[in-house]
């Protein structure tokens, strides 16, 4: 699962390295994204900020709704699902990535370790998107069996896109899209760091 990653380039470098229209104007994000704030997402041939995390709406125990959260990592083996099936059929999207982190230790004192490829200093995570009612449009990142270093950390990572196979994500049919949605088999890097491990906002996984 992934509630943190780094996206530590200038918009004007993302969209070069993409070949895209940069449609970020005067957005200003931080290094760091975290589920329910904003992020840079390639959709459509352009830059564009979307929100991390599709709204999901409880409701409170006497039916009430409460204040939507975020879902922000879509399984794999649940992309057929109501809640994701028509965006990943119709809106896939790229989440532009220099590293995500997970948590590791124990319960009150765990720890950022870091996760990045050490061929490309930014690389492409597959996303899904679609427009809310509740913050406008939105986006997911497509989770996967982790492996590698990855496993170390955590069952699950998200799924990485070679380059070659970034245009049948985002312009294949499901079956060629769904066909992406495997364990990276090329090198990462695992950089364990004693950062305290922050739980900013609420994350969800679907």
């Amino acid at each position: 699962m992934c509630n943190l990653y780094r996206m530590t380039k200038n918009k004007d470098e993302v969209a070069k390295w993409f070949d895209v229209v940069n449609e970020l104007g005067g957005a200003n994000f931080g290094d760091e994204v975290y589920p329910g704030y904003p992020g840079a997402v390639v959709e459509g041939g352009r830059l564009r900020q979307m929100s991390w995390g599709f709204p999901l709406v409880l409701k409170g125990k006497n039916g009430q709704p409460l204040k939507p959260k975020p879902v922000n990592n879509a399984r794999t083996d649940k992309l057929s699902g109501f809640f994701w099936r028509y965006s990943f059929e119709e809106r896939r999207c790229i989440i532009p990535v220099t590293a995500w982190a997970e948590a590791e230790g124990k319960k009150g004192s765990m720890t950022r370790s870091w996760l990045s490829r050490p061929d490309a200093e930014l690389f492409a995570v597959a996303g899904i998107w679609r427009t809310s009612e509740e913050w406008g449009d939105v986006y997911s990142m497509v989770m996967t069996d982790a492996a590698g270093l990855a496993a170390e950390v955590h069952t699950r990572m998200p799924v990485l896109l070679a380059e070659d196979d970034i245009a049948t994500w985002t312009g294949g049919t499901p079956q060629e899209a769904i066909a992406l949605c495997r364990p990276w088999q090329g090198e990462l890097t695992l950089d364990r760091t004693g950062e305290p491990w922050s739980g900013r906002g609420q994350v969800g996984l679907l």
